[in-house]
């Protein structure tokens, strides 16, 4: 394996039904609750020492979280923290709670880390304890470190105590393990996850998950015409960049896909001619993150073993400053022909992503998503709770919002279409790659994505406003947070959006 990939993405879950008891807690070194706002008297008797913990939570303020932070008197003296939950609440409150609660509790060495969720109706029971467990298992991964000692693991196992039955979290295992390597690519340094590196890891993890792996470097990409691209990568001194497919077909004779994954993957970007700040700059190795949610959606599928085809398009180079760099007002002709005036070379993220979007849609997929660092716009728009979300399907805007509200990764709509185009019109080439007074840019850039893709593939373009936010954000701790990974299979699984039927 690449030395640069995780040895591990997750941590392993057991899980006991029945009665929970002080016995069932010998061996537990944290135990996170979860008990109903309205607790009754029975609820607290089937705790172990209830009525020590429902003394212990009355001393603190009421709505905190945590608002139980006890140990108790067993011989491991198990650190209790707990929190009261409303009986109906969203799934990004559940998420957030989980993860504050998981924060309080791996403050010591690590060890077994126990859930034990009493008091709700069994549906809304699991998906306390599944909120718990994605929020477990990213906060027990660790990310990239480079220090000479290694950071100590926060948790080493997860148990789920009082289940009524064994619960299903083969789902929940795999969307935190496309998380987690979203996350972590997207943490490491620039140097390290150079372009060469990603597309070598990109082919290990091909050949240990059986995927299809095709690497199009810029010879090939010169020869189909894929001009925007090559003009953001030809600032580089090397023959580094490349656009990289993946496919996994669980029906080996299927070639067409049902889903293509899109990911912008700037590994670097000093804004090119236009050169960023500092401040601007600083953070910059993460602007291939698009790219690292396409891929960690796409492990995610695979180790669901959906029946479903799925390509993955990585778009891998550099943004660099020098003399072969483009330039302001140079005029390019991308893969599908249309000739791009370039305003901005700050502006590359739609520049790669429009010859690749090209390429995947010529693949004539059912539904096409991208995902891409795209715009700060988007930001002012909705802050770095939400991201944005852009389709040439207006009709889905419904199925959209709902998609983002019951994974917890939330997004808002904004319209593209030809009216926006009046503020892209150039006079010298088909289309100006963005305005010189970016009024709207996110919207803008939607607008100009659309543009290229082919065949009316139903296209979803997702600019993630929310991938990196201070102090995390729903059930992940980091600043990175890998948003995108568990809103895309809840779009292909619990608004089946591939089967467009209409919203209710």
């Amino acid at each position: 394996m690449h030395e640069l990939l995780p040895k591990n993405l997750t941590i392993g879950v057991s899980q006991q039904t029945g009665k929970t008891t002080l016995k069932s807690l010998a061996g537990v070194d944290q135990l996170i609750l979860l008990i109903p706002e309205r607790a009754k008297a029975e609820h607290w008797r089937a705790i172990p020492q209830g009525s020590r913990l429902q003394a212990a939570m009355k001393k603190r303020a009421s709505g905190a979280v945590p608002a139980l932070h006890a140990r108790l008197t067993n011989d491991r003296q198990t650190l209790v923290v707990g929190a009261k939950v409303a009986t109906v609440t969203s799934p990004f409150s559940k998420l957030s709670v989980a993860r504050k609660l998981v924060d309080a509790a791996t403050t010591e060495k690590a060890g077994t880390l126990a859930v034990l969720v009493i008091g709700f109706a069994p549906d809304e029971a699991t998906a306390l304890y599944k909120s718990v467990v994605a929020a477990a298992l990213a906060a027990g991964f660790n990310l990239p470190s480079f220090k000479g000692k290694p950071a100590p693991a926060r948790i080493r196992r997860i148990r789920l105590l009082g289940v009524a039955q064994q619960l299903d979290l083969q789902r929940t295992i795999a969307e935190a393990e496309g998380n987690n390597l979203a996350r972590w690519l997207t943490s490491l340094p620039p140097n390290k996850l150079d372009a060469v590196n990603y597309a070598a890891m990109a082919k290990e993890l091909a050949a240990s998950n059986g995927w299809q792996f095709k690497r199009y470097e810029t010879k090939e990409l010169t020869k189909l015409g894929a001009g925007a691209f090559l003009a953001v990568a030809q600032g580089n001194d090397n023959d580094s960049a490349s656009i990289v497919r993946l496919r996994y077909r669980p029906q080996e004779k299927q070639v067409q896909p049902d889903v293509s994954l899109v990911g912008k993957g700037i590994i670097f970007d000093t804004g090119g001619t236009n050169l960023k700040p500092f401040m601007s700059m600083l953070d910059m190795h993460g602007d291939m993150q698009g790219s690292a949610v396409a891929l960690g959606t796409f492990l995610a599928i695979s180790q669901l073993q959906l029946p479903l085809a799925v390509d993955c398009w990585l778009a891998i180079t550099e943004n660099r400053t020098g003399p072969t760099a483009y330039k302001s007002q140079d005029v390019i002709t991308a893969l599908n022909g249309k000739t791009i005036q370039t305003i901005h070379t700050d502006a590359e993220g739609r520049m790669v992503l429009a010859d690749t979007l090209t390429l995947a849609s010529r693949e004539k997929p059912q539904i096409m998503l991208d995902y891409a660092t795209l715009t700060g716009s988007v930001i002012n728009a909705i802050t770095k709770r939400y991201s944005g979300v852009f389709t040439n399907q207006p009709q889905w805007h419904p199925r959209l919002k709902r998609a983002g509200h019951d994974s917890g990764e939330r997004v808002w709509p904004f319209p593209i279409g030809e009216e926006f185009l009046d503020d892209l019109k150039s006079d010298v080439a088909d289309i100006m790659q963005c305005s010189p007074t970016p009024t709207g840019d996110h919207i803008l850039a939607g607008s100009f994505l659309a543009e290229f893709v082919e065949h009316d593939t139903p296209w979803v373009h997702v600019d993630l406003a929310a991938g990196n936010r201070k102090g995390g954000l729903a059930h992940i701790p980091t600043e990175v947070t890998g948003f995108g990974v568990r809103y895309t299979l809840g779009l292909l699984l619990d608004e089946d959006i591939l089967q467009d039927q209409p919203f209710d």
